[in-house]
């Protein structure tokens, strides 16, 4: 029998696929919300040019487990990634700040 708890380790570097079947990249980190104990989102590691990284934030409820793939799925697109908050390798964003809301984020 299948059972449906995971560790964290093991969906961290899982990948994720987009609404038209692309890789849009791989779960980098989860962001936990202290009080509630649930995840909030999961920040998305995509590839960039020249060997830098991009990372979204992604709602964990627009995240599904795909089964036969192994990884996980949305029905984002990467133009939808690039519409929202992002951080480069290297930038100081505050992953846990939500006082400047996005509306293609936080309303997916």
């Amino acid at each position: 029998m299948t059972h449906t708890l995971v560790p964290s380790d093991r969906v961290e570097h899982a990948a994720v696929f987009g609404r038209d079947g692309a890789k849009l990249g791989t779960i980098e980190r989860l962001m936990l919300d202290k009080v509630t104990g649930t995840v909030a989102y999961a920040v998305i590691k995509t590839g960039g040019l020249l060997g830098s990284h991009h990372h979204y934030p992604v709602l964990w409820s627009a995240l599904s487990y795909d089964s036969h793939r192994r990884a996980y799925k949305t029905e984002l697109t990467v133009d939808d990634l690039c519409s929202g908050p992002c951080e480069l390798d290297g930038d100081a964003f505050d992953w846990g700040d939500r006082s400047r809301p996005h509306a293609q984020y936080w309303t997916v």
